[in-house]
């Protein structure tokens, strides 16, 4: 059960502090994209915040948007050995 418990952590959105909660396991899984992107959590949640504003006008989810590129860097990593932004870009695309 500690993997699906709420985590609430203060983020840097390009610039603006703001709060998000996520559970452990997707804060987990965050920390693994930006590893493999050689970034930090907060880059990888500003470029996610940057694009969707570009892209979309923003998202009035942001918190389901990162379960979603979660999901898609997992789902991703089953069909490549390496996953980087454009795959994040890509779950942008879909919404």
């Amino acid at each position: 059960m500690g993997l699906a418990r709420p985590v609430s952590r203060s983020v840097r959105l390009n610039g603006f502090a703001t709060c998000l909660r996520l559970e452990r396991i997707y804060w987990e899984i965050l920390e693994r994209i930006a590893l493999a992107n050689e970034c930090t959590v907060n880059a990888l949640l500003s470029y996610v915040d940057r694009e969707v504003h570009l892209r979309h006008g923003g998202v009035k989810n942001f918190s389901g948007l990162v379960r979603v590129v979660c999901v898609t860097y997992l789902m991703g990593r089953d069909r490549t050995s390496s996953v980087t932004l454009d795959g994040c870009a890509a779950s942008i695309n879909r919404i």
